[in-house]
């Protein structure tokens, strides 16, 4: 199996994120449809994709497996996660702990960052909670999308977040 290559996105990686992100939007949408999640699903088109990329406020990194697509993630403004997609055929092989370790060591590398927050998918809760991530709220819905608000501090979970032992 190829090695799997992590490396920071640039643009030209904005549809290839996007065909990720959005085969995946069925575990974030309150109907299968979609419909209601419009905005949403309009954030992930490849330009607002690229958008994203090309700001300073964010930074994403992408894993490859080969010429593969396997996963990304993006931070905003440091310290919240705001995208982790992993293609379906690589759930459960390491990919998400990986993004996550570099993403949040790079964060409190150049940035200082000592907490963390992401709204999570109901699909992914178990994910977070192995970073270390625990809820702070209960299950949301807004704009036809379901969600989890988690935070992690740093202190709570060690020194260095990543996955934690099941």
């Amino acid at each position: 199996m190829d090695t799997l290559v992590i490396r920071r996105a640039d643009i030209q990686d904005a549809a290839a994120i996007s065909a990720l992100a959005t085969s995946v939007a069925h575990c974030f949408t309150i109907k299968a449809s979609g419909e209601g999640a419009e905005s949403f699903l309009a954030s992930l088109s490849p330009d607002s994709i690229a958008g994203y990329v090309a700001s300073p406020r964010f930074d994403y990194r992408v894993a490859y497996r080969g010429q593969q697509l396997a996963g990304v993630i993006a931070m905003r403004d440091g310290s919240h996660l705001f995208h982790l997609f992993v293609a379906p055929h690589m759930h459960r092989t390491g990919v998400a702990g990986q993004l996550w370790q570099v993403a949040s060591h790079t964060a409190m590398v150049s940035g200082g960052v000592r907490e963390f927050t992401v709204n999570s998918s109901p699909f992914a809760t178990v994910v977070y909670e192995r970073f270390g991530f625990r809820s702070v709220g209960p299950r949301a819905e807004s704009r036809g999308i379901a969600y989890v608000p988690m935070r992690l501090a740093v202190e709570e979970a060690g020194a260095t977040p990543g996955p934690g032992k099941p």
